[in-house]
């Protein structure tokens, strides 16, 4: 059965997320189904990074009964801004939306995402990024987080009070404009924003982790977080304004 071009891929990182994977196609499918814009033209990009249990073979499952899914390994770990890269570098759609592999990213906010993003027609610059409310992580992963975001926000001055939240919808050739780095994820807004793109915040649900277990190391990510705001600083002060001149 051939299937019609997408208008929206939808990319997921996943590490070890036995358990997670088929629930959330299924979620995904039912969501994204009932846009009326979406409908069927969509695909779902698995990106299996590198996991030593069952995940690939769960995702192999999933394409059984939804064949917009398309599965992507890594032979190691590369990380999750290298597995959602890869999977934006193979999608077929214009669109894309990211949405974390633990489940705890709710698929019935995508819609929401979807909308605000194309309100303004199919050509926009923007990013439209979920903020999780009701956090149901445990104190410690939260406080770091918040503690993160403000030091963040500080130096940068992006106005995202969540940047850690996968949930974001974006155009493919936007993101593939942006300078890659293993924390690219963590700095979307930021990086939009200087090249020139409208950033648009929206609450979303955030939900218990079901299977699994989180992969956060606190003070790894501090490490690497602070290593890559640095980076991060030092792009904003060299990099020109963005100028995309005229065609004649």
């Amino acid at each position: 059965m051939s299937l019609p071009s997408p208008l929206l891929s939808v990319v997921i990182p996943l590490l070890n997320e036995s358990g997670n994977v088929l629930p959330l196609v299924k979620e995904i499918v039912a969501a994204l189904t009932a846009h009326p814009v979406v409908g069927a033209a969509f695909e779902i990009l698995c990106v299996d990074d590198g996991s030593t249990d069952s995940t690939s073979t769960e995702i192999q499952h999933a394409q059984l009964d939804h064949p917009q899914v398309r599965l992507i390994r890594h032979s190691r770990c590369l990380g999750m801004s290298a597995a959602i890269r890869n999977g934006v570098r193979r999608a077929r759609a214009v669109w894309i939306l990211t949405i974390d592999g633990d489940g705890q990213n709710d698929p019935s906010d995508a819609p929401r995402l979807i909308d605000l993003a194309w309100m303004k027609g199919p050509d926009t610059k923007i990013l439209v990024a979920g903020i999780r409310i009701n956090r149901r992580d445990t104190r410690g992963k939260r406080l770091a987080s918040r503690f993160a975001n403000k030091i963040r926000k500080a130096f940068l001055n992006d106005n995202c009070p969540d940047t850690g939240c996968s949930l974001k919808c974006f155009p493919r050739d936007s993101y593939l404009e942006l300078p890659f780095f293993t924390g690219l994820h963590r700095f979307m807004p930021a990086l939009m924003k200087l090249y020139g793109h409208e950033c648009l915040f929206t609450p979303v649900n955030d939900r218990p982790r079901q299977h699994g277990v989180s992969k956060s190391d606190f003070l790894g990510r501090a490490l690497r977080g602070a290593y890559d705001l640095i980076g991060v600083i030092w792009l904003i002060r060299h990099t020109p304004a963005p100028e995309r001149g005229e065609e004649t």
